[in-house]
């Protein structure tokens, strides 16, 4: 079994809960495990909220919109999530994701997908600008799956 679809959203607050309804939804039609389908509602829910918090603030031409995708192929789920805004910093000098300060009000959500997903690619579109987070996680399904392939 094969499913994905793609999402086109404007970078406003209300797109962030239609995407994870839509996958949550996606997930409980095919039967997936509702442990995992909750855990990569959770890190898709934090992707597309860094997409609206700094998905465009330096192409205001572009910084209306970002991309969702997901694929449910087989045994596993893929998501990414792109915007047009100015991507992470690049070079030698990137460090790896860190926890926050205690005290941070911010600054979690990249590590919650590294904690929820199997494999986390952070990075940026080849030559456009803009952030691409993309994970994946191994699906488990329910004994009554009515998509699973016997």
């Amino acid at each position: 079994m094969s499913i994905w679809w793609s999402l086109h959203l404007r970078r406003e607050a209300a797109s962030v809960p239609l995407a994870r309804r839509l996958l949550l939804g996606t997930m409980e039609t095919a039967g997936v495990d509702p442990d995992i389908s909750y855990d990569l509602s959770l890190a898709l829910s934090e992707a597309c909220a860094n997409a609206v918090e700094h998905g465009g603030r330096s192409a205001p031409e572009a910084s209306g919109a970002y991309r969702v995708t997901a694929y449910l192929d087989g045994e596993k789920c893929r998501i990414e999530v792109a915007d047009s805004g100015p991507g992470f910093p690049s070079g030698p000098a990137r460090a790896p994701v860190r926890p926050p300060a205690v005290d941070a009000e911010h600054g979690r959500g990249l590590r919650l997908i590294q904690e929820l997903a199997d494999h986390v690619h952070i990075g940026n579109k080849p030559g456009k600008g803009g952030a691409v987070v993309s994970f994946d996680k191994i699906l488990k399904w329910r004994k009554d799956a009515p998509l699973v392939a016997s």
